[in-house]
């Protein structure tokens, strides 16, 4: 049994003081519920601050992104170590948003996946097709290149902690989702991918999350699948009653 996942990716929104005040009100509002893992990705300034305020509770905290480097002349950037001293235990790799505007790619997405997990740090690597890939009908070419090419020289023992989060870019803040039915077809291929690049122990064990436009109303719909195993949430997880509806609605 794959444990459902749900996760938080702020961006760039919330202070110390603001993640701080989400969790208290969060925290009780899924106290008792203990069938979803949960993490929380805040901005790195804001990573130690919700360390803090979810120390003993069950919700896991996750950094955006990281370098896939130890340390170095790497301005601005944040190294597996330091993501791990301020108290993640999950990373995301590949973001869309860090694709499109911060020059990730597929070769980069590897080394901070491989980076991720030698230093016992759970990644959750994001895959997804943009509308004109859609549309020209190479769904799945994309997605079987993209966790191809993250896996490229990562062996299977190494590999059980994945997490992959398909994301169609397409759906991402613009109010459009997903169908289930397409959802579960898109992780169905993705599945398929890391049985052929690992094996097939592996891709049935690894938990593949939706991302793109997850709201209360349809969070029930896409994790009941079989393919669907938890959501990468963004703008409806800022609001503590709104995330918590969906991680309820999703494993109820």
């Amino acid at each position: 049994m794959r444990k459902p996942l749900i996760a938080a990716n702020w961006k760039m929104f919330k202070t110390p003081a603001e993640a701080i005040a989400f969790i208290h009100s969060f925290v009780p509002l899924i106290q008792s519920h203990r069938r979803t893992d949960v993490v929380l990705c805040p901005a790195m300034t804001s990573l130690a601050a919700a360390h803090t305020a979810v120390t003993d509770t069950h919700i896991h905290i996750g950094a955006q992104t990281m370098h896939w480097l130890d340390s170095g002349a790497y301005t601005g950037e944040t190294s597996p170590p330091m993501v791990k001293a301020l108290g993640c235990s999950h990373v995301l790799i590949g973001h869309s948003e860090r694709r499109q505007y911060f020059n990730e790619t597929d070769e980069t997405v590897n080394l901070k996946l491989k980076a991720a997990l030698a230093h016992h740090i759970i990644p959750i690597v994001c895959v997804g097709e943009q509308h004109a890939e859609r549309e020209a009908g190479h769904t799945a070419s994309v997605l079987k290149r993209q966790v191809a090419a993250a896996l490229v020289g990562v062996a299977p023992n190494e590999a059980a902690p994945l997490v992959i989060a398909y994301e169609p870019v397409w759906a991402i803040g613009t109010g459009l989702t997903a169908t289930p039915e397409i959802a579960e077809e898109a992780h169905k291929i993705i599945r398929t991918q890391v049985a052929a690049s690992l094996n097939s122990a592996i891709a049935a064990s690894t938990r593949i999350l939706y991302g793109g436009s997850v709201k209360p109303e349809n969070a029930a719909s896409l994790c009941c699948l079989e393919d669907i195993d938890g959501a990468l949430v963004g703008g409806a997880s800022l609001d503590p009653h709104s995330f918590a509806q969906i991680i309820l609605n999703s494993a109820p």
